[in-house]
């Protein structure tokens, strides 16, 4: 008796799982990798709101220089402000399944690429408007030096001048009175739209990041899927097509996103940061962040999938585990 072949399921879409394992651990994992990959955001920031080389001369030099001068913790200011992403994420997430999922039921696009895009665009959306609060705020506790020791008066002045909020000392010095005096500060500068300063700018960063990477992390998936032998594990290949997508995606929209940060920190509109911008970077605004930018993206595209693929297969329902291939 000849047995029928299972077809191989390559997409592990949201009605395949069971709901009540795949969203905690989602939660559970990007926790866990935002914390590890958090100082590539201080990093990338700090270079991104400096003039020129001023301060830092790169990623590398950036991590020494604020280990150096503010200790490890340097490179986790603002942490727990950013944790608050946690339910933007889980928008995001929840989103990006879901408009995949609708997508399959109530359209004729059939295609899995079309709906990464459309999902993953739609997603960031609504992810953007829950986060560029946090990120205001988690931006200027990056830019909040703290000394340790006594550092050169000229470092000082330094890492001084990349600060846009007057937030004294003695209370830098507080874990949670730091993010209340910048909250104040924000407030009390440009109100509530102070919050929201740039969002447009940020939906015209993470929204078609968000598309371009599903696009193109689907696009590597089918491509080395087709071309890969089949005793390589599926995972292994998704594993290698997304930080190939982190950086494709990082290099088409760095620009905006150097813009994005410029105009949340200094609170100024398109017209004048891009002049400024401009006049102090010219061409080299394409790269202004780029290499914390790019191992930031290639990190956090690794282990974010690492997490996100393996726990779809954990969550699995028992009628879909024979399709899907390790």
């Amino acid at each position: 008796m000849e047995t029928m072949e299972v077809q191989e399921i390559r997409v592990i879409e949201l009605n395949m799982m069971d709901k009540r394992k795949y969203f905690p651990l989602t939660l559970l994992s990007g926790f866990t990798i935002r914390g590890l990959l958090y100082p590539f955001s201080v990093i990338r920031t700090r270079l991104q709101i400096q003039k020129g080389n001023t301060i830092y001369k790169g990623t590398f030099d950036a991590f020494v220089k604020i280990t150096r001068f503010e200790g490890f913790t340097g490179l986790y200011r603002g942490f727990w402000v950013s944790t608050l992403h946690m339910a933007p994420s889980f928008a995001y997430i929840t989103t990006y399944e879901h408009v995949r999922h609708y997508m399959i039921e109530n359209t004729t696009w059939t295609g899995s690429k079309i709906r990464s895009l459309t999902a993953g665009g739609v997603a960031s959306i609504v992810g953007q408007t829950l986060s560029v609060p946090v990120d205001i705020v988690s931006q200027h506790m990056m830019l909040l030096g703290q000394r340790v020791g006594s550092p050169p008066v000229r470092v000082e002045r330094k890492i001084e001048s990349l600060q846009r909020l007057h937030i004294p000392e003695e209370v830098r010095k507080k874990r949670f009175g730091a993010v209340v005096a910048v909250v104040k500060e924000i407030y009390k500068l440009d109100g509530l739209l102070g919050f929201y300063k740039g969002y447009f700018v940020s939906l015209a960063v993470f929204a078609p990041n968000s598309a371009l990477w599903w696009f193109f992390y689907d696009s590597y998936s089918g491509i080395l899927a087709g071309i890969a032998p089949d005793w390589i594990p599926r995972l292994a290949l998704q594993l290698f097509a997304a930080p190939c997508s982190g950086i494709t995606s990082a290099l088409i929209t760095n620009p905006i996103d150097v813009l994005r940060a410029r105009i949340q920190v200094e609170r100024t509109t398109v017209k004048e940061t891009s002049q400024l911008l401009w006049q102090e970077e010219r061409y080299r605004i394409l790269i202004k962040g780029l290499s914390a930018r790019l191992v930031q993206s290639v990190t956090f595209s690794f282990f974010i999938m690492l997490g996100y693929e393996s726990i779809k297969r954990w969550s699995l329902l028992d009628e879909y585990k024979a399709s899907v291939r390790w």
